[in-house]
């Protein structure tokens, strides 16, 4: 972020004892404001950095108006996201909250570490997620700011995490597997909004069917794109957790029997699952598990309160969004 002063950054050659008002108009505009949040400004630079990342997808899309307002949305986004960060910054510098050196050279060495990266892949990771030192400090100065302002605010007690063992009881932590069936409506690669909204209704449009007392067989048999499934219905067989992937589990183990759940966004198009059956097992006791679900609430709980201090500061700030 730059001071308010750094408006707009030009290059203004003229030459030596030259008349200002006779020099001819040769600026060039190299940044601009994209917002200003209270005596800082959010350059455009600062914003195409951190949409490096998110930019590459958006470029694959073959159709120039679907891919600029594609980014434009991004950018938008990115933008907002920003606004909350510096805003989380200044409260931490209100509050007298620092990074030492020393610690953001800890951290460096940690990522090094843990990615085995040398010094030069250091560099070329940074480079291409849009990080710098100086986000990487603030990023430091953000958590330390959650952590001393507003965890501290995070109250648990036993009732909810005994709550929460018995809500667990009843549906993920005891599904050791699921008879499981689907219907999946494709979508294509770079789908824009209106290929998104048709899907999305033909999906809504087979669960509204299904909820109606509609067999969940004949449904799928006559909607899903997935030739492999619609002679069986949708069937795809009992399915434990070590046969199906990490993003799904949540939503599969934590159903019932007799339950349609979705559409559920994939990497292909949408999913609709119903759970024919389940197999339940024998769930650890509290006590082993109460830590573990009392850090899960404080978390959940954490970021509920993080979400309401943001939005605190955000009506309490001058923000002009310059950015179109």
């Amino acid at each position: 972020m730059r001071k308010l002063c750094s408006l707009v950054v030009l290059l203004l050659p003229l030459a030596a004892g030259a008349d200002a008002k006779k020099a001819p108009d040769n600026r060039q505009i190299v940044d601009r404001v994209a917002a200003i949040v209270n005596d800082q400004v959010i350059l455009t630079s600062e914003v195409d950095l951190r949409l490096l990342p998110l930019k590459a997808e958006a470029m694959q899309i073959p159709d120039v108006n679907e891919r600029d307002r594609r980014l434009a949305k991004l950018a938008n986004q990115v933008l907002d996201e920003m606004v909350s960060d510096e805003l989380i910054v200044q409260a931490a510098v209100t509050a007298k909250i620092t990074v030492e050196q020393s610690e953001l050279e800890q951290t460096v060495d940690y990522i090094k570490q843990t990615n085995k990266f040398d010094q030069k892949q250091l560099e070329d990771a940074m480079k291409a997620q849009g990080v710098t030192l100086a986000t990487l400090r603030n990023d430091l100065l953000r958590q330390r700011a959650i952590n001393q302002l507003i965890a501290p605010k995070v109250v648990v007690t036993d009732e909810e995490v005994h709550a929460k063992y018995d809500e667990t009881q009843r549906r993920t932590a005891t599904v050791a597997a699921v008879n499981l069936s689907q219907i999946f409506v494709e979508l294509p690669d770079h789908a824009t909004e209106q290929q998104q909204a048709t899907a999305k209704a033909k999906a809504h449009k087979a669960v509204e069917r299904v909820k109606a007392g509609e067999d969940f067989a004949k449904v799928a048999g006559e909607v899903t794109d997935d030739p492999t499934t619609k002679s069986t219905g949708g069937m795809l067989g009992w399915l434990d957790p070590t046969t199906i992937s990490a993003e799904w589990e949540p939503t599969v183990f934590g159903m019932d029997k007799g339950e349609v759940r979705g559409p559920v966004t994939g990497t292909k198009g949408l999913y609709v699952f119903y759970a024919n059956d389940i197999k339940r097992t024998a769930m650890k006791p509290f006590a082993e598990l109460k830590d573990q679900l009392a850090s899960g609430l404080r978390q959940k709980a954490l970021a509920k309160l993080t979400q309401a201090w943001i939005e605190e500061l955000r009506k309490k700030a001058y923000i002009d969004i310059k950015l179109k």
